[in-house]
């Protein structure tokens, strides 16, 4: 397959895929949505924010809101609430020597720190320390894009201010100010206590660090995908998404290296649901490894 087009956005539908060329076609905004309960250790205040397989750019998120939302002086840092907080995105990748850590939707590294507790979730940063540290925080009505992140390690936090903060594993996240493009690693080991934090919500970079989570919650099925070109959920290549039930052919057969869903579904080699078939829960960062790399043609969900 050819790896050199630039990510395009890919839309879900409710019946069948919709597929995003290089060109920057438009699609519909997505429409299989999944709404947090408690069963993913989502505060009860925050079951109005859905989470979406995939990443901002293949569920087409409006430009100029959540991670990539920028305030009058260019950054994101002096970014209104009211666009900052319409989404966020929580997506497995690399970022300087951390790897893996999470980063949001414009690349930047989201860091835990170590004055914080995850049990219970409570942040002690603010005044100055937020400035320096924004928390990542969403509003009602937030979606919250997942990819190498397992759902079940998401939750929120209410601060001091009022506001909701995002967590993982428990542990309050945010980014660093200084931070000002996609791999920046400023505020690891800050102070000895800020370190980008892993999927599961550990310490990037430290022995304790283990590969992105490919698993969702036992028995949950999938009712929709994303599968990019590229391994990772790289935005390096396009991508497509595809939803509803029972079998779907992909517009693009053959060419997903990695799969984002919030659940399980089983991919097949040939359309129809025919040929090769794997069995595939949560997440896949690399379908290669399962010998699977651009083979899938169709997708059974239920």
């Amino acid at each position: 397959m050819n790896r050199k087009y630039a990510l395009s956005v890919a839309a879900l539908v409710a019946v069948g895929a919709v597929v995003l060329s290089a060109c920057g076609e438009k699609a519909a905004p997505v429409s299989t949505e999944v709404t947090a309960t408690d069963e993913y250790s989502v505060d009860k205040e925050r079951s109005d924010v859905s989470f979406f397989a995939g990443t901002a750019k293949a569920n087409n998120a409006a430009e100029g809101t959540g991670d990539w939302a920028k305030g009058d002086d260019g950054t994101v840092n002096s970014a209104r609430a009211e666009s900052s907080r319409k989404w966020v995105q929580l997506k497995a990748g690399k970022a300087g020597a951390l790897d893996p850590v999470v980063v949001n939707g414009s690349g930047l590294t989201l860091y835990r720190f170590d004055k914080d507790s995850a049990a219970p979730s409570k942040s002690v940063c603010a005044g100055d320390c937020a400035k320096t540290w924004p928390p990542v925080t969403v509003a009602k009505g937030s979606k919250v894009f997942v990819a190498g992140v397992p759902k079940s390690a998401v939750g929120f936090v209410t601060r001091d201010d009022g506001s909701t903060q995002v967590t993982i594993g428990g542990w309050p996240v945010y980014r660093f100010a200084k931070d000002t493009k996609a791999g920046d690693t400023k505020g690891q080991g800050v102070g000895g206590t800020w370190f980008g934090v892993t999927p599961t919500g550990a310490k990037a970079g430290t022995p304790t660090t283990t590969a992105p989570p490919t698993t969702a919650p036992s028995g949950q099925k999938a009712t929709s995908v994303v599968l990019f070109d590229e391994p990772r959920f790289s935005e390096d290549g396009a991508a497509e998404g595809t939803a509803g039930s029972g079998c779907k052919n992909l517009a693009r057969p053959g060419n997903a290296s990695s799969l984002s869903a919030l659940g399980s579904l089983k991919l097949w080699s040939e359309k129809d649901c025919k040929g090769k078939s794997l069995v595939v829960t949560g997440d896949v960062p690399d379908l290669a490894a399962l010998g699977f790399d651009n083979l899938a043609t169709s997708v059974f969900f239920g």
